[in-house]
Formats: C-alpha cells, structure tokens, sequence
C-alpha cells in the first residue's frame, strides 16, 4: 500500500525521543542540543530546552515538569516552572555509557536505559542495566542483562517492554506497586542475539534493532528498526505485521496527533555523531495509520 508521508519539520541534526503531549508534537535533536516542540504540521516550531550534552528521552512528572536525559554526563534533568534545568537525578555512577532514551510512568517513576559501553569510539559491545529514577531522583538498579535498552512503552495494564537494540528482541517485565520489575520475559523475538561483540558484526546479525517506539491500541508496537531504514508494526512474539520504508534511516517514532493516528518518525541518514553533527539532513516525518496510540510514552 502506498505511503503518505509527509515533512513535519526539516534542516535539523538528529532527531529522537518524539513525544505527544499537550495537543504537540515534542523531540530531542542531538546535536543542535535542544529539545523542540510544533503543532502537529510542523508549524509554530518551539525551543522547549538546551541540553549541553546531548538530549535524548523526555518525559513528565505528574505536575507537569519537563524531563529530560542528557546522554554525555549520563544525568536526568528537570525543568522547573521558571524554565531552569536542574539534575533530577545523577547516573553517572550506574551507567555504563551514554544515558539514552526513558519513559515515565504515571507515579513520575523513569525507567532509563544507556548505552553500556563507547558506541561512537568504537569500544566492544557491552550489556548493561536498566536504571529506575524515583520522583525524587533516588537512582535503582531496576534490571540487569540489558543489550542496549533504548525506546520503552508502559501498557496500561502496567507492563513495561524495553527494545533491546543489539539483541534482537522486547522484552517485557511486571511493574509492581513499588516500582519494582518481575517476571521477565520476550514479548517479541526476531532472531537470535548476536555471537560477535564487534558492533559492526553485530549489527550485521541483527534482523530488526529496535530503537525509540511507541505503543497501540491494539496492543501491538511500532518500531524504529535503527539498522534497515524502516518502521515494522509487531506483534507479540515478534510477527512484523506492516512497515513503513521512509527511504532513509529511521530512529524513533511515536503515535500522536489529534487522534493519535498520525505516526511521527525521527529519519537520518545514518546514526554517526560526525556526519550528523556535520550537517543538518534530519527530519520528523508523519504517516497516518489506522489503530491509535495507546499506554506510555
């Protein structure tokens, strides 16, 4: 079937994070270090804030405040009602590489994921954790064994699925009451986790490296796909039930718009920091879809 996909914003570095909230679309861009915000067209573009070293996942506290990772000193920021940014909460000590992409709760609790090792200086591939920020920026070990957790959704019956990028899986965990992950599980496997710690082969062994995501009302997710320049709609158990090929890189994406049936896609041509910071080929994209958004983010 063919594809409306249309330009919502264009000239910028490298998109991720996209969230809808209040009636706008929301995303981070890398290397500008600045989060924006536009009405659904792209128009009435907004600088929401500047991070020094590198935005990625944004969320919001229950009060309405601003959150947002900044990837290089691995920290959680807030914004306060003033339009200051203040450290929620230090990862520094957890992380294992850069802080990258979150998702937050109802409670304001942030599950963040990192890196785990130097993906842009060439370092082996690392697991690392999963990381829990309280509301009141206290930092837990929420999960171990994580191959690149990057993009999250929440369901609304409280389940937490992580995209592990370099394992090529979901995998899904119970939230109990106090915030505490159970009954790990894969809620969508497209192949084998790779045998090579070399990223470049690793990436080779990957059928579908999930990055940002979001979820639908019918369950199912929609997927950046970091490696092959597409967008897959999964299943549980890992059935790819429609893509959307924007004929360039995709990183993210997320449901939104006044009924949550326009799908935004972050689109690069590739994800490496020198040619992006280098030039300003990024874009958000949009394509309208049939089943709507649902869950968190």
């Amino acid at each position: 079937m063919a594809r409306d996909i249309r330009t919502v914003v264009s000239g910028m570095h490298f998109l991720e994070g996209p969230r809808w909230h209040d009636g706008r679309i929301w995303f981070s861009d890398f290397y500008s270090f600045q989060v924006y915000s536009a009405r659904e067209d792209g128009s009435d573009l907004r600088v929401e804030a500047r991070v020094e070293h590198k935005p990625s996942g944004i969320g919001w506290l229950p009060d309405g405040r601003l959150l947002v990772v900044s990837m290089r000193d691995r920290k959680l920021l807030r914004r306060e009602a003033d339009g200051t940014l203040v450290t929620h909460a230090d990862l520094s000590d957890y992380a294992g590489g850069n802080a990258n992409d979150m998702v937050v709760d109802a409670q304001g609790r942030a599950w963040v994921g990192d890196f785990g090792f130097d993906l842009m200086g060439g370092a082996p591939f690392r697991p690392t954790g999963l990381w829990r920020v309280d509301p009141d920026g206290t930092v837990h070990r929420a999960a171990e064994d994580m191959w690149f957790p990057n993009g999250a959704v929440i369901t609304d019956d409280g389940t937490l699925r992580v995209c592990e990028t370099f394992a090529n899986r979901v995998t899904a965990f119970d939230i109990g009451a106090d915030g505490t992950l159970s009954r790990r599980r894969v809620w969508a496997r497209f192949g084998e986790p790779p045998t090579s710690a070399d990223v470049g082969e690793a990436i080779g062994q990957v059928a579908v490296a999930g990055d940002g995501c979001c979820l639908d009302a019918e369950g199912a997710m929609w997927i950046a796909d970091a490696v092959h320049g597409r967008v897959v709609r999964v299943r549980e158990g890992g059935q790819i039930v429609d893509e959307i090929q924007p004929g360039t890189g995709a990183f993210a994406c997320m449901l939104g718009g006044a009924d949550g049936r326009t799908l935004f896609i972050c689109a690069a041509p590739d994800f490496y920091e020198h040619a992006r910071a280098a030039a300003t080929e990024a874009s958000l994209l949009s394509v309208r879809v049939d089943v709507p958004h649902a869950g968190r983010p």
